[in-house]
């Protein structure tokens, strides 16, 4: 899934923000929104802050953009040392990185309390963090808390990192982890029903009313622009045992296994409530666009 937003930056120069994955077939949605940048004789600049992966097509694409005057910003420290080893293999001069994209050399630094290495370690994660704990909390204060929660059990747990993943992975669990803890101390609410939201059937096994239109899963709904507010405040008004599950899955990308694992419940329920919640999602989805709320309206309905 990938995301390219293109944002003028006066006459002579434009930047193009990418989110998402530069794998299959992104690295060429991405070589023709660049070379589209290129042929109106623009500054290009290429903003991979939001990039999760890239493949190898995508990282000899980007030098290659590089080398014809695109300049790369956000670039995490994995993806600097994947472009710099690239480079290295194809005996092109390599730009000086940051004193921390190494990974290695930032987690070594991090175990030593270095402050510097624990300012940039903070720097580069906190946004997409934040993100992630406002989509499970649904309030900016208790987001804060949970990421710097989330920030201080990880410098704490740094010696026992043990590179079977990127940095900002482990991280992310953590997050998910201390805002599921927030989720389970918090008075319980009455849970709302959701068998209105769900097909009905009558005796012969019609559909009562008609299904939900909506095929494409929920991330391909959140990629599209000009849904993602209104896919949002659809989200928030599930029940809260279903909107956890799918915000675990669909959103923040945990597989069932872990899924269940972090929520204390089976794979089998993860399954049966993971489905249950894309149909209501499908649902609420369909009434706000045929009623044509906005994200708002919605949120309030």
């Amino acid at each position: 899934m990938l995301r390219i937003t293109r944002i003028s930056e006066g006459d002579a120069a434009v930047r193009l923000q990418i989110e998402g994955r530069l794998t299959h077939a992104a690295p060429e949605q991405l070589r023709a929104a660049s070379e589209a940048c290129l042929a109106e004789n623009l500054l290009l600049r290429l903003d991979l802050t939001g990039v999760s992966y890239v493949g190898p097509v995508a990282v000899r694409l980007l030098l290659d953009l590089e080398g014809r005057g695109a300049a790369l910003e956000g670039c995490s420290g994995f993806l600097v040392e994947l472009l710099r080893s690239e480079s290295t293999a194809a005996g092109a001069p390599v730009a000086d990185a940051d004193p921390w994209s190494d990974e290695l050399r930032l987690v070594e630094a991090l175990r030593q309390g270095d402050a510097d290495a624990c300012e940039a370690f903070v720097r580069r994660n906190i946004g997409r963090m934040l993100a992630t704990a406002r989509r499970m909390l649904a309030n900016d204060d208790d987001a804060r808390d949970a990421v710097q929660e989330a920030f201080v059990a990880a410098l704490k747990a740094i010696v026992s990192f043990s590179g079977g993943a990127k940095l900002s992975t482990w991280l992310h669990r953590i997050v998910v982890n201390v805002a599921l803890m927030k989720h389970r101390t918090r008075r319980r609410r009455p849970e709302e029903p959701i068998d209105g939201l769900l097909p009905c059937f009558d005796s012969d096994g019609e559909w009562v009313s008609g299904a939900a239109t909506f095929v494409a899963p929920t991330e391909q709904l959140l990629a599209r622009s000009q849904l993602r507010a209104l896919v949002r405040a659809c989200i928030a008004r599930l029940p809260e045992t279903y909107r956890t599950v799918l915000l675990l899955r669909d959103v923040e990308e945990l597989d069932t296994e872990e899924t269940a694992i972090a929520l204390g419940i089976t794979t089998t329920a993860v399954k049966v409530r993971l489905h249950r919640a894309r149909q209501a999602l499908r649902t609420l989805l369909e009434r706000a666009l045929r009623d044509g709320e906005t994200a708002g309206e919605a949120l309030a309905g």
